[in-house]
């Protein structure tokens, strides 16, 4: 939840407001980005397959059925 004292624009302690006409964004950060978005999503799979057995069973039969019938 967004800390309404927070007025500046600051986000997950950068040291400025980061705009693209002040700071270009630098390949490491998006990268950074990218392994946390990518962890976040893994997390979110992994979680609606626990809570929902039914769906990820017939979710993995599906991806099965594709990759079976996939041509090389």
């Amino acid at each position: 939840m967004p800390d309404p004292k927070n007025t500046s624009g600051q986000v997950r302690g950068d040291k400025e407001p980061r705009t693209p006409e002040t700071q270009p964004e630098t390949d490491a950060e998006r990268r950074r980005r990218r392994a946390q978005f990518l962890r976040d999503l893994h997390e979110a799979k992994a979680l609606r397959d626990r809570v929902q057995p039914r769906r990820a069973r017939a979710a993995r039969m599906r991806q099965a059925m594709r990759m079976r019938t996939f041509r090389w």
